[in-house]
């Protein structure tokens, strides 16, 4: 079992690389992993990604790949060979596979996103896919089993169930984290720190929580007592 400040991993969705190292101070010791998506990423997140690993923070690289095998492959060969220890490409089994390739014979933990949790079941018929969002979950989790990938990112809702499925030994990285009484926002299968612990997750992605709270630090101490009481 890791210790909560290992599994808590704070989402830097934040634009600018100032911005983002000003919160990382703020934070100091009491968070050790921090997430850089898309919207860090292009204003200044990838060097910053570096700096982190220099500071001895472990860093989520949360890009979802999706692309031809080669393209992947390669692309996860050069984020594994960054030091930072999660990264994420989309949890089709093509994909998947090269990603694995890529990460081969480095500690890099690549994970397979399942269903966005901003997704309900209307978003994917809407798509066109006519599975019920718990179906097409489990399925792209055996898939992500089968490609030999370390983790999968999904809903807390499913991570039971996952659980069942994939085994203890994978990762199983759940955003939408919003500890009681907080605003959902954009997302629409959320849950609390504890009961996504309780459900399986190993490691959870909070954001707006921490980030927009007006002691950022006293938000991520909150949580962490929180899941370390589970």
């Amino acid at each position: 079992m890791l210790p909560a400040d290992d599994r808590l991993i704070v989402g830097l969705d934040i634009t600018g690389r100032a911005e983002a190292e000003a919160l990382v101070d703020a934070l100091g010791d009491t968070v050790s992993f921090y997430k850089i998506g898309y919207q860090l990423g292009y204003s200044g997140g990838l060097p910053l990604a570096a700096e982190l690993v220099r500071m001895g923070k472990k860093v989520f690289l949360d890009l979802k790949l999706h692309d031809i095998a080669n393209t992947v492959e390669k692309g996860v060969a050069n984020i594994a060979a960054m030091g930072v220890t999660m990264t994420t490409v989309h949890a089709y089994p093509q994909v998947m596979r090269a990603a694995a390739a890529g990460a081969s014979g480095s500690p890099l933990c690549v994970l397979g996103v399942t269903v966005m949790t901003s997704l309900g079941q209307d978003d994917l018929r809407e798509a066109g896919i006519e599975m019920s969002v718990e179906d097409l979950v489990m399925r792209r989790g055996t898939q992500a089993r089968d490609a030999g990938l370390g983790g999968i990112v999904a809903s807390a809702a499913e991570a039971a169930l996952l659980r069942k499925l994939i085994g203890p030994d994978m990762a199983v990285v759940t955003p939408g984290i919003r500890p009681a009484g907080a605003d959902a926002g954009d997302q629409k299968r959320v849950v609390t720190p504890a009961d996504a612990l309780r459900a399986g997750a190993s490691h959870l992605v909070v954001a707006r929580p921490i980030i927009a709270a007006p002691d950022p630090r006293a938000a991520a101490q909150a949580i962490l007592s929180e899941m370390a009481g589970v």
